[in-house]
């Protein structure tokens, strides 16, 4: 067999893909750093509400993954499956960041609260609508491995400039205007219109390869379940969601930080000079891990960072008033590795999604980047909220002097909690089975497939039969994946009618503990009067995980029912139990 060929991209293909991050990096900043100190200070909404209202708005996000990704790939028009998405939510994702960030003057503080959830929760639905087909397209411009290095790269570097920008607006601003609501609204029009022309300059540029989107796609319950048998999703899937859980810390609590602990005599000022050393250092080094990737491989690489990122971090705890210089220092050493994280781990997952290929024969790229971001999007849910809570609930007062019990939470809060888990993610991480030697496999898999030939799996050295020469036909073997093992086998056990008792009752479960988690929450509001603590934002991921469970187990009632008149014989069943397992491919030194 012949190597992969290569899959060079142009320059101009590389920019124009990358370019919209600029735009999409500039809005994060002030949704994650600024927004809620400009709700709480400036709006004066209280901020146990601000907290509420953002874990609202992210469990929305993360129940809409996985059916957007799943939409996305099963999205077939004369322009792709892709494009379309990007150009309808992109410039209404736009026009709703203007909306977040220019509230009536006139709202009293409930009203101003309500207009910030809402404005949040769609902006957070569009972003999702048209960042996954974006992070999705990615993957399928290239297969080979550097390049696609190079592509994210390209696309981080975009963020990374758009973040700086973003960073030191606000501080520009103030110096000019010094009214924060006029300054919020300026830079809000002024992404906005950046976003829909970057986008659309994207859509009506960039082509999509036709031959994925004529590929029959997969049903949504079972394509999870085939992607939690990827040993090296799942790999990923578990070092994301680890480190995911203190996700939001170090933007959320970066303001506090600098002006309640290291208190500068510009607080505004200087976090500006702050959020352009750490974003700014990121930018700087993106060529030298670029370079380290090439030379050491792009998972060598990603654990380095790591490394510096947590070292760098925890020293953070160490810091007090008036250490300016040190803390620059740590944000510098810290954002250096940052850059890293942006572009390795998309580059790693476009690998993941080629070893889905050599199993499925499908190119499912938006529906893995919902799974990878679905449980970790609900993990970072607390993090974004569960600190202000905590905060409020230890006294935080606005614009005055803080409490020793307040500064230490700060500190330990921003500083150490994100070390501590990221170390834990580095551990997992370390598993990762992919290399550019094993891609290469891969992809020789991949095209034996096509010709009708087995492969062999570079990661257990097992043959793996082309799709449709399995012992359980495709499409039986895609609708038997409704189904968790243990079900199927009550069915061998008890008949087809068992199926569908399982699935209504782990389905009723799932709302139930949805509706009554939601019911508390209601009652807490009342009882404290309209000031929720930790909690309710707790109790808020839990209904919104467990509501997102109902959707997933609804979805299989169709199934069930199918499956109490399908003709499917106890052989078929225990022979797709048998590939589901690992026990229905053929070991290569069998097989000699």
């Amino acid at each position: 067999m012949s190597a992969p060929r290569s899959e060079k991209l142009s320059l101009g293909i590389k920019l124009v893909y990358g370019a919209p991050s600029f735009a999409g990096a500039a809005m994060a900043i002030p949704v994650a750093v600024h927004m809620p100190k400009f709700y709480t200070d400036e709006v004066l909404v209280p901020l146990g509400w601000v907290a509420l209202a953002m874990a609202l708005a992210r469990v929305l996000d993360a129940i809409l993954d996985p059916f957007v990704g799943w939409l996305s790939d099963h999205t077939n028009s004369r322009w792709g499956r892709r494009r379309p998405w990007i150009a309808v939510a992109a410039p209404l994702a736009a026009l709703t960041f203007v909306a977040l960030f220019t509230p009536p003057t006139w709202l009293d503080s409930i009203g101003a609260a309500v207009w910030f959830g809402t404005a949040l929760m769609l902006f957070f639905t569009l972003q999702t609508i048209y960042g996954l087909p974006h992070g999705a397209l990615g993957p399928e411009l290239t297969l080979d491995y550097h390049e696609r290095s190079m592509l994210f790269s390209v696309r981080e570097g975009f963020a990374l400039i758009g973040t700086m920008l973003a960073a030191v607006a606000p501080s520009l601003l103030h110096e000019v205007f010094g009214d924060p609501r006029r300054e919020f609204a300026l830079m809000a029009i002024t992404y906005a219109v950046l976003m829909i022309t970057l986008y659309w300059l994207l859509v009506a540029v960039i082509r999509e390869r036709p031959n994925f989107a004529r590929r029959d796609s997969n049903p949504l319950v079972p394509g999870v379940r085939r992607a939690l048998r990827n040993r090296s999703f799942f790999i990923l899937f578990a070092c994301y969601i680890v480190s995911s859980i203190p996700g939001a810390i170090p933007g959320l609590l970066m303001p506090y930080f600098n002006e309640y602990v290291i208190q500068p005599e510009h607080p505004e000022r200087w976090l500006g000079v702050f959020l352009l050393a750490y974003f700014g250092s990121g930018l700087l080094c993106l060529p030298l891990w670029l370079a380290a990737a090439r030379r050491f491989g792009k998972l060598n690489a990603w654990l380095a960072s790591f490394v510096m990122g947590i070292t760098g971090g925890s020293a953070m705890f160490f810091l007090g008033k008036g250490d300016t210089v040190r803390l620059l220092f740590l944000i510098a050493w810290s954002g250096s590795a940052f850059g890293a994280g942006l572009f390795l781990p998309p580059a790693i997952q476009a690998d993941v999604t080629d070893y889905d290929e050599l199993h499925t024969g499908k190119r499912r790229e938006a529906q893995y980047l919902a799974f990878w971001g679905l449980v970790p999007k609900f993990i970072v849910i607390p993090s974004a909220s569960v600190p202000l809570s905590i905060l409020a609930w230890l006294g935080y007062t606005p614009n005055q002097p803080q409490t020793p019990e307040v500064i230490l939470a700060i500190k330990a809060i921003f500083a150490l909690t994100p070390a501590v888990f990221s170390a834990a993610a580095f551990f997992i991480a370390w598993r990762f089975p992919i290399s550019e030697a094993v891609h290469r496999q891969i992809l020789l898999g991949v095209q034996a497939h096509q010709r009708g030939e087995p492969a062999i799996d570079p990661l257990t050295n097992q043959l793996v039969m082309p799709p449709g020469e399995k012992r359980v036909d495709e499409r039986t073997g895609w609708f038997l994946d409704h189904f968790s093992r243990g079900e199927l086998l009550r069915v061998l056990r008890d008949g087809p009618r068992r199926a569908l008792a399982d699935v209504l009752r782990v389905a009723l479960a799932s709302l139930g503990i949805s509706l009554g988690v939601a019911v508390w929450v209601i009652y807490d509001l009342a009882a404290t009067d309209g000031n929720p603590g930790p909690f309710a934002v707790l109790a808020i991921v839990t209904a919104g995980f467990s509501f997102t469970a109902f959707a997933f187990h609804l979805l299989r009632v169709g199934p069930a029912l199918r499956l109490r008149k399908a003709a499917i014989t106890a052989e078929t069943l225990r022979s797709h139990l048998d590939e589901a397992n690992g026990s229905g491919v053929v070991a290569v030194s069998s097989a000699a």
